[in-house]
């Protein structure tokens, strides 16, 4: 499933193509993708200019200057097409600019979504009432990240997973953060000290903006705007990686947890993280 890095390369590709363009033309291909297209959709977009694309934790955003704004999920196979030649069985919502650019939005297993939203209303879409901060904001630092896991007994894997903690993480940014901050994703989250979330603040940021450079990290469908794959995944220190050597000489593991699985170093994590809590 596309996480923050993807749908950050998926933003950061639409806006040259959008960013202050009309649209001209909107078409639903189907009625629905996880759930129904708005049925205004056409009526409140044809003729609107964007004013601004951005992103909410994995959502994307697309204003414009009649106060809407069309929100989507790139789901679990969804993905922008710029100026496709010709049109696929899977592109479901097309869109055009009066500088002749065409947009599809492909979602092969149709997990996505589209809403349309007042822009002044967008703090009360349902889906962002409860985001924490963003992780690359300022106001995610260690000491918000321990007020907010304070007396938690989940693991800290689990708990950085939890959108009401931190907005946009998934699993593959999680894995490979926890092992930057060698912390063990066992821990119990209320149990790591400051010292220790300050590393671990460090280690997502860095995580996110090195995916970001990278183009994000296709593991089955996701693609750029452009059409280019992104390559973080060649730079995985631990996911997907079970079994194969840790540059400190340990073997990375996987276990599951939350339907979901968790791949990290053993050596050097467990070490680490023990230390950490002892100094902090």
């Amino acid at each position: 499933m596309p996480e923050l890095p993807e749908v950050e390369t998926t933003v950061r590709g639409l806006r040259p193509v959008l960013q202050d363009q009309v649209i001209t033309a909107i078409e639903t291909r189907r009625a629905n993708l996880r759930r129904a297209f708005p049925d205004d959709l056409r009526q409140r977009l044809t003729g609107a200019r964007v004013t601004g694309i951005d992103r909410r934790a994995k959502y994307g955003l697309v204003s414009t200057d009649r106060g809407d704004t069309m929100v989507f999920h790139l789901g679990m196979s969804g993905r922008w097409r710029v100026d496709p030649e010709e049109l696929q069985l899977h592109d479901h919502l097309v869109i055009e600019t009066g500088a002749g650019r065409r947009l599809a939005l492909n979602d092969a297993r149709r997990f996505g979504s589209v809403d349309l939203i007042a822009t002044d209303a967008l703090a009360s879409f349902p889906a962002f009432v409860t985001l924490g901060p963003e992780p690359l904001d300022p106001t995610f630092d260690a000491r918000y990240l321990r007020s907010a896991l304070a007396g938690k007994r989940t693991s800290i894997k689990l708990a950085l997973l939890d959108q009401r903690v931190v907005a946009g993480l998934g699993n593959i940014y999680v894995c490979e953060a926890l092992y930057d901050a060698r912390i063990d994703p066992h821990t119990a989250a209320g149990d790591i000290g400051v010292a220790a979330l300050a590393r671990l603040v460090d280690a997502i940021r860095l995580v996110l903006d090195a995916a970001i450079l990278a183009g994000g990290s296709t593991l089955r469908d996701y693609a750029r705007p452009d059409g280019e794959l992104g390559y973080f995944s060649k730079q995985f220190a631990v996911y997907g990686r079970e079994g194969e050597p840790c540059g400190c000489g340990g073997t990375v593991a996987r276990y599951a947890e939350g339907g979901r699985s968790t791949f990290w170093c053993p050596a050097c994590q467990r070490a680490r993280s023990r230390a950490g809590r002892q100094k902090s």
